[in-house]
């Protein structure tokens, strides 16, 4: 006999979606790893991770180990708000909330703002585990379409004003993440920064800003949204995940002082104070804007092996963004469902990240994929491009024939 259980409605209904996940397929033994959004092996510094936590134990003995924790926490604080003044956008300690990550971040915004009736204006294509957390909460979306410069702006200005002719219901809440974007690597333009500010207020809505490689820029760091942000309508969510260990689990939302009050409301004491005292002790005993230049010079030149080897192994046919930053490239394939080649694809020893899956309407990615230059070393992508490059052009002649 089967079970029931007593689920709320709203569980009920975020079971009708695809389980979280569903993705990130098990890649075979010996696959290069174009799929992992992950920091390089030899740059997350376990070393120095080793070091603050001898130093931490040290001077501290037990005190770390308790569910107060250390009295070096709020150093952790003090230097994300620094980071933060960095890239001009001054936080106070009342509008700063440190999460368990970014994702977690993101479902205590959700768990605030959203509900049954609320609309969630999205980037298409957009950050998949976002999607999964927004659609536990709403079945309403506004999927905006983006370009080499992010969000479009202009075509998501005449989406506002024909739902408000119509009489629909306006967004609550738009996600972006428009610097170094998951997974297009594209970076909104200043002037459409400008333009989605004066359309949150025109149309009352807030963004959530999704800044997890921000500090990854080859060159330049765009300004924040939040930096720009003079109405409070910006809630920033930052990470160290991707500069510094992402099973660290060190997130960040900064935002307006009634919204994060009301989110430690739900977060509670659900800390990790153990790996916060961890990375206080880390951060205060290196160079920090050292250690992100060391990350951004390496990714640069990952990210040129790879943009080399696409315009080298790829069909002419095949297309794709150069980043700025971060750890993405992602790639239209005419002609091809890239979620039926990725077997294919496995079988010759490379993997990536179907683009379906960065999709509200999953048809939609059909022709995409979404490569990673972080994870895997130069030689890797190198031979994983080439691989990829036979894989297609079999798939596409197949098309054509």
């Amino acid at each position: 006999m089967k079970q029931k259980f007593p689920f709320s409605k709203d569980i009920d209904l975020a079971f009708k979606n695809d389980p979280p996940g569903l993705w990130m397929s098990a890649v075979p033994k010996g696959c290069i790893r174009l799929n992992s959004g992950y920091p390089e092996p030899a740059l997350v510094p376990s070393k120095g991770i080793k070091e603050a936590v001898g130093r931490l134990l040290d001077e501290e003995q037990d005190l770390p180990l308790h569910y107060i924790g250390s009295p070096r926490i709020p150093a952790l604080k003090k230097f994300i708000q620094q980071r933060m003044l960095k890239r001009e956008a001054e936080i106070s300690e009342e509008e700063l909330l440190v999460t368990s990550g970014a994702c977690q971040a993101i479902d205590l915004i959700s768990r605030i703002l959203l509900d049954g009736e609320a609309v969630v204006a999205i980037e298409s294509p957009t950050y998949m585990e976002a999607l999964e957390v927004f659609r536990n909460y709403t079945e309403h979306f506004m999927s905006v379409p983006t370009d080499a410069n992010g969000l479009d702006t202009g075509r998501f200005e005449q989406m506002l004003a024909d739902r408000k002719e119509q009489g629909r219901t306006l967004p609550r809440v738009l996600y972006t993440i428009p610097t170094f974007q998951n997974p297009t690597g594209t970076t909104m333009t200043p002037e459409r920064r400008e333009h989605v500010l004066k359309l949150a207020e025109q149309y009352d809505f807030l963004i959530l800003e999704d800044d997890a490689y921000g500090e990854l820029g080859f060159e330049e760091k765009p300004r924040l949204l939040k930096a720009m942000d003079a109405n409070n309508r910006v809630l920033y969510v930052g990470s160290l995940s991707k500069v510094v260990a992402p099973g660290m689990r060190i997130g960040w939302v900064a935002g307006a002082e009634k919204l994060v009050t009301a989110m430690k409301w739900f977060k509670k004491d659900l800390d990790h104070p153990f790996a916060q005292a961890t990375m206080a002790s880390y951060i205060e005993g290196i160079d920090f804007d050292g250690h992100i230049k060391e990350l951004t010079d390496a990714y640069r030149r990952k990210s040129s092996t790879m943009i080399a080897a696409l315009k080298k192994f790829l069909p002419p046919t095949v297309s794709w963004y150069a980043p700025e930053g971060g750890y993405f490239v992602w790639v239209n394939v005419p002609g091809a469902d890239t979620a039926k080649m990725l077997p294919q694809a496995y079988a010759a020893g490379v993997a990536y990240v179907p683009g379906r899956y960065f999709f509200l309407n999953q048809e939609e990615g059909t022709e995409f994929l979404r490569l990673s230059f972080s994870y895997a070393n130069e030689q890797q992508i190198v031979k994983g491009i080439e691989l990829l490059g036979q894989v297609i052009a079999a798939n596409v002649e197949q098309k054509v024939e």
